[in-house]
């Protein structure tokens, strides 16, 4: 079975991306910082995934389960990205490495003048030097298997939205940083994505006073348009969901 590592898995995008593979088979080392969320939310996939058939390894991993193994941590941990890189070592290699952990610099957020340094920093870090750094990581694992890189990105790196510019700095570098893998790995399938704004907590904690959130897609809609990469083994790129969604 192929073998994915997934970022930020506990909920949201991750949680569907990682409920999506292991109904396909895929085996799967899950990350996130709650520990209790991540462990319950691996459970709840790998036995979903059993039941559809698609599951069956019973060895022990990081949280007591096979197939679907949790990791817990923060992606800005040198040590923590070294854990999961062995986690997937352990369970065959790295097939896919999807980088969806995010962290908005400011909750909710607010503009350029008003974000704390601080905030900045921590955007930096979790959104562009973790992601690049879990590459380094699982790049020689990546190449043994023709893999493919997942990058969620976001319209804020295009865009110049007021009170999104920390945030949208920071998926504008990882976008660079995925444009110029792809130049250099062409053996590997990079993609960076726009998911559009999604009904998560994330979303909810950047923009608590949206009155359209009630009628954002679901990260369960919008999981198995970003998979279509994968089934149509699609050339690196920039993709967003609306379009692959839309069959573009």
């Amino acid at each position: 079975m192929p073998v994915a590592i997934i970022t930020g898995a506990s909920k949201g995008l991750g949680r569907a991306l990682a409920a999506e593979l292991a109904g396909r088979g895929w085996r799967l080392v899950l990350d996130a910082r709650d520990a209790e969320a991540l462990r319950s939310a691996a459970a709840a996939v790998e036995d979903a995934a059993v039941k559809s058939g698609a599951g069956g390894d019973t060895g022990a991993g990081a949280a007591g389960t096979g197939a679907v193994r949790a990791v817990p941590g923060d992606v800005a941990d040198p040590a923590h990205r070294a854990e999961l890189v062995a986690a997937a070592q352990e369970l065959g290699g790295v097939d896919l490495l999807v980088n969806n952990a995010s962290a908005l610099g400011a909750e909710p957020l607010v503009t350029l003048a008003e974000l704390p340094v601080e905030g900045l920093q921590r955007a930096l870090d979790v959104n562009v030097t973790a992601p690049f750094a879990l590459v380094q990581a699982a790049l020689p694992a990546l190449r043994a298997a023709s893999g493919s890189v997942l990058n969620v990105s976001s319209d804020a790196a295009v865009e110049a939205y007021p009170e999104w510019g920390g945030y949208g700095a920071s998926k504008a570098a990882l976008d660079q940083l995925s444009a110029v893998l792809a130049v250099e790995e062409p053996g590997l399938r990079v993609w960076w994505v726009d998911p559009g704004d999604l009904r998560t907590e994330l979303y909810a904690a950047a923009v608590p006073d949206d009155p359209d959130f009630a009628e954002r897609a679901l990260p369960e809609e919008v999981a198995p348009a970003l998979l279509r990469l994968l089934d149509e083994k699609a050339a690196s790129g920039r993709y967003t969901a609306s379009g692959l969604r839309d069959g573009r």
